[in-house]
């Protein structure tokens, strides 16, 4: 029987490495659903390419041109084309084997939350849900018994290092981070980095806006955030390295003594691979063991000075809360800002910390997200406050 299964923004890097996964062994698998947002072109491609039936693209005008373009589509299966996620109960009669929910930003929250009832299996990319939303999301799993997987390579790594553990036996977690194309950098306040130098990550190739968040930082605060939700964790029991290489994911200390270190090849490919494939006799072409890496990990504590953001890790309450949205929102609203030559490098620092500390949000950090709708109000209302005024203000 085939594994039937669902790609959340299919045409995506996670999406599209998912794809190329299952293009491996097409007779295994079933797609049901792909979803995309604006990128009509290629959604249509793939649905012909692997006989998906049912789409779902968001942007409305996209949603028009495929559905003008239905009529002149020669392929003799009928695809059904989809505007809202609203439609998950005309696709889906019974429940799918697995879910990957990879659309990017605080809009794959409401896709993610209501698709955890259809389908036996979530494996979840999209990090600003489990940061904003992860007691919404634990609920709805345990609700519909779903099971779930992280994707993120550091907190696949850790999910897969301590799944057959009690967390009493953990003592610590590390996540390793490259640092970016500024982790040895001498400037002092980086108000000259151009677009370009930080968009030069030496290790992997993602897009523009994560690029940037892995090079101030903030992407490893929020697997941070993350891993702390996830395992249920205390901060002062999860730590950051910086590892250049980035062939070391994670490690786990625990309270016996023993350390698990989790290393694999600079590719996605593997922890997606494995969220599908867990427990079964398959195998992933992989490079052989990098002995030369191995030997030279440079693990070091993160330099506060090139990465300042790192510090807003100190302003988390200790339970989840409200506040993480504002930390998504306002961090998006900042680095759009930067791609589009409106501040300074140094001031997505500098605004940032500012921002958290507006004693407006410090209210957020004893309010628990309750429902999707508190967290969708909460964005809308913080990215009008940096329009208004730390635009106004600072740029």
């Amino acid at each position: 029987m085939k594994i039937r299964i669902a790609i959340l923004g299919s045409t995506g890097s996670i999406g599209k490495s998912l794809l190329e996964i299952i293009s491996q062994n097409k007779k295994k698998y079933e797609i049901v659903l792909l979803t995309a947002n604006k990128n009509h072109l290629d959604l249509i491609k793939q649905a012909k390419k692997y006989n998906v039936k049912n789409l779902i693209i968001s942007n409305i005008k996209s949603f028009h041109i495929l559905n003008k373009n239905k009529n002149k589509n020669k392929n003799k299966n009928k695809i059904n084309i989809y505007n809202n996620y609203n439609s998950y109960n005309k696709i889906f009669k019974k429940k799918i084997d697995y879910v990957m929910s990879s659309i990017s930003g605080v809009d794959g929250l409401i896709p993610t939350i209501k698709i955890i009832k259809f389908t036996k299996k979530i494996a979840i990319a999209n990090k600003e849900s489990i940061i904003c939303a992860w007691n919404l999301i634990d609920k709805e799993l345990l609700k519909y018994k779903t099971k779930f997987v992280p994707v993120d390579s550091e907190h696949f790594s850790l999910w897969f290092a301590i799944k057959s553990a009690n967390k009493f036996n953990v003592e610590k977690i590390y996540l390793t981070a490259s640092g970016g194309p500024l982790l040895k950098s001498t400037n002092s306040n980086f108000k000259n980095i151009k677009i370009s130098q930080a968009l030069n990550h030496p290790t992997w190739s993602m897009g523009r806006k994560i690029s940037i968040d892995s090079c101030t930082m903030m992407n490893k605060v929020f697997e941070v955030i993350e891993a702390k939700h996830l395992f249920n964790l205390p901060y002062n029991r999860i730590s950051i390295l910086t590892q250049p290489s980035s062939y070391l994911h994670a490690i786990v200390k625990f309270t016996n003594g023993l350390i698990k270190i989790i290393a694999h090849d600079t590719t996605m490919k593997i922890p997606i691979f494995n969220t599908i494939n867990l427990f079964e006799k398959q195998m992933i072409k992989t490079e052989n063991l990098n002995l030369k890496k191995l030997n030279n990990l440079e693990l070091k504590k993160v330099n506060y000075k090139n990465f300042p953001l790192v510090n807003i890790l100190k302003q988390m309450p200790k339970k989840i809360s409200l506040f993480e949205t504002i930390i998504v929102t306002t961090n998006d609203c900042l680095v759009d800002l930067f791609l589009k030559k409106k501040i300074k490098y140094n001031q997505i620092h500098t605004l940032m910390i500012k921002f958290v500390k507006n004693n407006k949000y410090n209210k957020y950090k004893k309010i628990k997200p309750k429902k999707i709708e508190d967290i969708i109000l909460l964005k809308n209302n913080v990215s009008s406050d940096i329009k208004r005024i730390l635009i106004k203000k600072y740029v």
